[in-house]
């Protein structure tokens, strides 16, 4: 299979542009999920392309802790249902061009492809809440040696890299982007104190760029290794859970007269972390509920406590185009780098025994996968 392109009838051929052909195999190596903790690295067919379609050349997908959930699960709902190649995060070349996309796309370029886009049409879409779109289309297949990017993601969520941002760093754009509506969500100020509970690669994120915008963070998790890292990214006190008696109160001791920090991000995913980031946060403040908790948990609130001391709720989910530019422009301003998240490189045949370790948290925070 070659690479097709679309030449403008005004322009000579004499004078056309020279563009490079690939040729792509029939057959790539893939990591398809199959199942709970089924994860099998094997030969599948190449995708083929629509008109309207992208191939990539995958340079490089990052691991997270959503794919680490849905590792574990088998499963996704609304985004992956086995079997399937797995993965969402991704740099890549163009390796391959529909006939019907946009001329101004060719075979090289450097790009990241969101793993969702929305139709634009539904009433959510039209309201600006793209995230919710009713038609909302999902892509994985970043663990492979190529990745189809669908016609809509082509055209609304698939962005060239710019020269100065090297994969690792450009693969954090998706996530990033989920980060960076959550705080808009937030509305913090310069000089507010957040919480965020949970420095995993999502808190983390967190804790970084709250800190970019002048907010003191206090970062919380039940290890170390994450706690040294949230330090080196801002945060200005971290507490180490296991070794905190009343962290509720020990919180509430590092804010302005003792009353809890403006703003909670929880984003460990445990009904205790819920109730804990209510239990925190001062009167008039917001609670950012960022991790999504298993169909059927229920957590127990006090309706009083929340009405009567006017605690803004929100459940930021997802991202939108606005947020996915906002990420790639953010990363190559130089806010943040795959260097503070990304702990180790891992060959793709390697990657069901990298899950493996994962679970058991042995100090991975995200993992950078290479065909």
């Amino acid at each position: 299979m070659r690479a097709t392109t679309t030449k403008k009838t005004d322009v000579p051929a004499e004078e056309m542009p020279t563009i490079p052909q690939v040729v792509v195999p029939s057959q790539m190596t893939a990591a398809v999920l199959y199942g709970s903790e089924d994860l099998r690295v094997e030969q599948v067919d190449v995708p083929a392309l629509a008109a309207d379609e992208v191939l990539l050349r995958v340079r490089l997908a990052l691991t997270d802790g959503t794919d680490l959930k849905v590792w574990k699960r088998g499963y996704h709902a609304k985004m992956i249902q086995p079997p399937a190649v797995f993965g969402h995060e991704v740099v890549g070349e163009i390796a391959a061009i529909g006939k019907r996309v946009d001329p101004r796309w060719r075979i090289g370029v450097r790009v990241i492809a969101a793993n969702s886009a929305p139709c634009l049409r539904c009433y959510h879409c039209r309201r600006g809440q793209e995230n919710l779109c009713e038609d909302l289309l999902f892509n994985n297949g970043a663990y492979a040696d190529y990745m189809r990017i669908p016609g809509r993601i082509v055209v609304e969520n698939m962005l060239e890299v710019p020269h100065s941002v090297d994969d690792m760093s450009a693969a954090l754009v998706e996530p990033l982007a989920c980060v960076l509506r959550g705080i808009h969500e937030m509305d913090v100020r310069a000089g507010d104190t957040a919480a965020v509970i949970g420095c995993g690669p999502i808190g983390l994120k967190f804790v970084r760029m709250l800190s970019r915008r002048g907010v003191r963070v206090i970062a919380l998790a039940r290890r170390a290794a994450p706690l040294d890292i949230a330090r080196r990214l801002g945060a200005v006190a971290a507490i180490n859970v296991t070794e905190t008696g009343d962290v509720v109160a020990t919180v509430k001791a590092l804010t302005e007269d003792e009353r809890g920090p403006d703003s909670v991000v929880e984003a460990a995913g445990n009904p205790a972390t819920w109730k804990q980031a209510l239990q925190m946060v001062r009167r008039g403040g917001v609670v950012n509920f960022f991790s999504g908790l298993s169909s059927g948990t229920h957590v127990e609130i006090e309706p009083a406590g929340i009405h009567y001391a006017e605690i803004k709720l929100i459940s930021p989910f997802h991202h939108t185009p606005r947020f996915i530019r906002e990420a790639l422009e953010a990363i190559r301003r130089g806010d943040i780098s795959a260097r503070d998240f990304v702990t180790q490189e891992v060959r793709l045949a390697d990657l069901p025994q990298a899950f493996e370790r994962m679970k058991t948290r042995s100090g991975e925070v995200k993992l950078a996968v290479r065909p």
